[in-house]
């Protein structure tokens, strides 16, 4: 939002899941062209709800508040309105792409406790329930700090939330 080098110092920039943070999209657009060189290209992989999401649905809330809270998102913004903000900062669209759409794998997978394998075991219930007791442990001993139990909580909800949003209802790409 406000990076501390000169106009026009970059030959390129990109963020990946990083601009969804910012609380204006517009002024962190317009920072990210004031440090790019004339005619230079920014290049983003973000978070954005698809068409797909309906904010009046209820359940689309819920797992959309989940992501939000999860990921420590002001609000995760409809492709739509990153296109907008984009443009009203003074770039022109060159491509716009949904990835999840031609990914051979979803993008969600990693994050499914319905997956089974050695990697992602800590993401099954069994996986889930040892880390949080071992989480819990630890900050009752105090090898980690207060309040590492309830991150631990809200990170899990966001990962649900975010396999829902992919799986069940394809409204977050």
């Amino acid at each position: 939002m406000n990076m501390p080098v000169p106009d026009e110092t970059y030959d390129a920039v990109y963020t990946i899941e990083a601009s969804c943070h910012a609380p204006d999209p517009v002024a962190c657009y317009k920072e990210i062209k004031r440090v790019l060189k004339p005619g230079q290209l920014f290049a983003g992989y973000e978070w954005c709800m698809t068409d797909a999401y309906d904010p009046k649905d209820p359940e689309h809330q819920k797992i959309k508040a989940e992501i939000e809270l999860g990921n420590g998102l002001p609000d995760v913004r409809t492709t739509q309105q990153c296109l907008e903000a984009l443009k009203a900062a003074g770039f022109e669209v060159i491509m716009e792409e949904d990835l999840a759409k031609s990914s051979p794998v979803p993008w969600y997978a990693p994050l499914d406790p319905s997956r089974v394998s050695l990697s992602s075991f800590r993401l099954t219930k069994m996986g889930r329930l040892l880390t949080h007791n071992l989480v819990w442990f630890m900050e009752l001993v105090g090898l980690a700090p207060n309040g590492s139990v309830r991150v631990s909580n809200f990170l899990e909800k966001a990962a649900d939330g975010l396999v829902a949003g992919g799986r069940y209802m394809p409204f977050l790409t």
